[in-house]
């Protein structure tokens, strides 16, 4: 992002600070939705197992609904894909987002490479998403991450901000979501050839996500 760009977000943010924290003295409309929980072991020719979260990890995040799960294809031919979805019914009281962006290098992955990519995929509007590779000695994953809420998606957090405060004045709506992927590389495997695994999964994931991230 240039930098006048990121200093124009930062006004129209700071602007709207005030109204949104007036906003936090109306009434907020917390819509029904499915939990996590039900959210399906099987995806296509994937099939996930729960993984449990740390409390203090949950103490970190705050009120909210979480599911981390680690999915493996029916052959076993292809690295496995960690799924972790985090849904805010309300941001208000500063329950907010956390970025992997700074949550992956404390726990010792170090970013080697970022960028932007264009998610395309059958039913949904194309949206951007964040693609990380990182790692820890010689282990190397490829992330992919994006913010969700009410069928929107965005890569950056100063977006997912400005819209956070607009739904919560236009809608009186302040939840949201985090979705993010994660896989191995084996050996000798390309960055594209992961991001390309991540991209598969998500054809089978993105249908479903309006159902435990409401519109």
């Amino acid at each position: 992002m240039s930098l006048n760009i990121r200093f124009a977000l930062t006004g129209v943010l700071l602007a709207g600070t005030g109204i949104f924290l007036q906003a936090r003295h109306t009434q907020e409309f917390l819509p029904s939705r499915a939990a996590f929980a039900s959210f399906p072991h099987r995806l296509g020719n994937w099939v996930g197992d729960d993984v449990p979260i740390a409390k203090d990890v949950l103490d970190v995040l705050g009120p909210g609904d979480f599911l981390l799960r680690a999915y493996q294809d029916d052959d076993r031919d292809a690295a496995g894909i960690d799924l972790f979805m985090a849904y805010f019914p309300s941001q208000r009281a500063g329950e907010t987002i956390h970025s992997p962006r700074n949550c992956l290098p404390g726990s010792g992955w170090l970013p080697v490479e970022s960028r932007r990519i264009t998610v395309s995929l059958p039913g949904h509007a194309p949206f951007a998403a964040n693609r990380y590779v990182i790692a820890k000695g010689a282990d190397r994953r490829v992330v992919l991450y994006w913010y969700w809420a009410h069928d929107r998606a965005v890569a950056s957090e100063y977006w997912a901000k400005f819209y956070l405060v607009a739904d919560s004045m236009r809608l009186h709506r302040s939840d949201g979501s985090l979705i993010r992927l994660i896989s191995p590389l084996d050996a000798g495997e390309s960055v594209d050839a992961g991001e390309r695994r991540l991209l598969g999964f998500a054809e089978y994931l993105v249908p479903l996500i309006n159902t435990y991230v409401p519109r």
